[in-house]
């Protein structure tokens, strides 16, 4: 897949902000990772790296084949569908975590401003 930006929570693959996409028309969230929020940010900074998180996922998922790995549950409360996305066994998340750009899940949110 070819991954592009989302408009809103349609599409069929495409990035919907740096920890949710679209694949082959399903709602997905990265389970191991949290992203800054873009849609409601608590500060500037946070929109930014939010915006810049997005960035990087999209470009992580157009680098070649990934792996869908199933997390510890199927769904979230939002009933988007949860996967680990692996690539050679390595989790794209702990690469945005490597980079600032992500929380490893912790259960909960942590403040980004």
């Amino acid at each position: 897949a070819r991954f592009g930006v989302c408009r809103g929570r349609s599409g069929t693959d495409c990035t919907i902000d740096g920890d949710s996409l679209m694949y082959q028309g399903r709602q997905i969230r990265i389970a191991d990772i949290d992203t800054p929020e873009i849609g409601s940010p608590k500060c500037r900074g946070e929109r930014a790296r939010g915006e810049a998180a997005k960035a990087r996922l999209r470009a992580l998922l157009n680098a070649g084949p990934f792996t869908l790995a199933p997390a510890d549950r199927a769904r979230d409360r939002f009933g988007r569908e949860l996967f680990v996305i692996t690539r050679g066994g390595a989790s794209l998340g702990d690469t945005l975590i490597a980079e600032g750009l992500a929380h490893p899940w912790v259960g909960h949110k942590l403040p980004w401003c």
